[in-house]
């Protein structure tokens, strides 16, 4: 009997302890629990979205000419420093405070919402602060698109205003329209992560801005001819668009809102591989086509096609199977290719190609949705692009020609040729390759 029972034990023990954890695992997540995985959820993706600045900031310094880089890093940290303190002061409220299916928030300062050490933390809930945080790192990345486009011949000062009204009120009132409960969301418009709302919004103040601003000198010929104006440094322009690439799995993971569950943690899984093949195939298609027009592979057609991808899956990147990922983020990569250069020959100067990556290919995203979402039409998503592009181009127009015809918005000609670096700053990114080093 006694050799019977020291047999069974062990598996009795066993089972029990097998029961145990099933019992466990099936039990509900407590309140506090979901609120602290929610809320590090937030500060985790937000802290991925804000090393995005950083991805800005280097792809813009390699797309550029050698003397105005130092221009472009200035002008990455400051606009996102404005997008803190604009989206802090009056952008949060217009999106998110008391939109109630209209059009606009409330222009207040944003409070900073405390929770007490014992609660009350609800299911589902999170910290306030984080949810700001979260969103305010989107606008920042807004801003960074219209400074890439618009380099090498704009002033400082000019620009940075502009971004305090993007940041601000632009940014703020079309977002309120869709994610802060407003009339687009009523309706049923469909933009996960922000294809349209942070993307394309980007793209069309940059496109507005290229229009009023004008082409670099000696980019366009009279007769028509595009002049290359290679940018200086392509090995960080690629280290760029690879923390842009990573920076992304937080801009559409943490879109998911919450990590309070095991469905949350399987549905951010799922939308980080959908992005990360959505922007593998932007890559290889803008590599193919490149090959086909140009009959030579051109690593910047490369690196913007890996985001145009990831552009164009981020208005859906919850929904697609693995493989009508890469097809979409594929299209992306063939757009870019397709409308850099059709953008030379309308004479918009977009230095760095983000009117093609961040306009062109969210469109396509946010029109691509229904094709995995069947909770969305064709119809929506087409009305919401059409009235958030409209509201923004025209907005960014009125801007752009109030700041040109007040304090003027070009350096001037010998300031341009000199390079921005030197005639607006008095400081040069590579001294060492220039004057400074005839002078030692």
């Amino acid at each position: 009997m006694k050799t019977m029972i020291k047999r069974v034990l062990p598996f009795a023990v066993m089972s029990m302890v097998i029961a145990g954890f099933a019992s466990t695992a099936k039990a509900e997540v407590n309140g506090e629990v979901q609120y602290i995985f929610n809320t590090l959820s937030f500060m985790f993706h937000g802290v991925l979205v804000f090393w995005m600045a950083a991805g800005f900031a280097m792809l813009e310094a390699g797309l550029v000419r050698s003397k105005n880089t130092t221009m472009q890093l200035l002008k990455n940290i400051a606009l996102f420093s404005v997008a803190a303190i604009m989206y802090f002061l009056i952008g949060y409220n217009v999106m998110y405070a008391g939109v109630d299916g209209g059009y606009i928030g409330t222009f207040s300062l944003w409070g900073q919402p405390m929770a007490e050490a014992d609660g009350p933390f609800e299911a589902g809930g999170y910290a306030a602060a984080s949810d700001w945080f979260f969103q305010m790192v989107f606008v920042a990345a807004t801003a960074s698109i219209v400074s890439g486009t618009l380099a090498e011949r704009i002033k400082l000062w000019p620009f940075l205003i502009f971004v305090v009204v993007l940041t601000g009120v632009i940014y703020p009132i079309q977002g309120a329209w869709q994610w802060g409960g407003g009339w687009l969301s009523e309706m049923g418009f469909s933009d996960f992560a922000g294809s349209t709302i942070v993307h394309s919004v980007g793209g069309w103040a940059a496109l507005a801005g290229a229009i009023i601003l004008g082409p670099r000198l000696g980019k366009y010929s009279a007769d028509g001819r595009v002049n290359p104006m290679p940018g200086a440094n392509l090995p960080l322009a690629t280290l760029g668009t690879f923390i842009l690439w990573m920076g992304w799995f937080g801009f559409n993971g943490g879109s998911q809102l919450a990590l309070g569950t095991g469905a949350d943690a399987i549905a951010i899984s799922n939308i980080y591989i959908n992005t990360n093949t959505a922007a593998a195939g932007g890559v290889i298609t803008s590599m193919i086509l490149s090959q086909i027009m140009f009959k030579k592979v051109d690593l910047t057609m490369a690196l913007n096609g890996a985001l145009a991808g990831l552009v164009s899956i981020t208005a859906a990147p919850d929904t697609p199977s693995l493989l009508a990922a890469v097809a979409i983020g594929g299209v992306g990569g063939i757009l870019v290719v397709i409308f850099i250069p059709l953008l030379d020959k309308l004479k918009i100067d977009d230095v760095v190609g983000a009117i093609s990556v961040h306009l062109v290919a969210g469109i396509w995203g946010t029109l691509a949705v229904p094709l995995t979402n069947d909770g969305a039409s064709f119809t929506t998503q087409l009305t919401g692009i059409i009235s958030i592009g409209a509201f923004v181009f025209i907005a960014s127009a009125i801007v752009w020609m109030i700041l040109k015809v007040t304090i003027g918005i070009r350096v001037d000609e010998d300031a341009e040729h000199a390079g921005l670096d030197t005639s607006e700053l008095a400081m040069e990114a590579y001294p060492e390759f220039g004057k400074g080093s005839q002078t030692l």
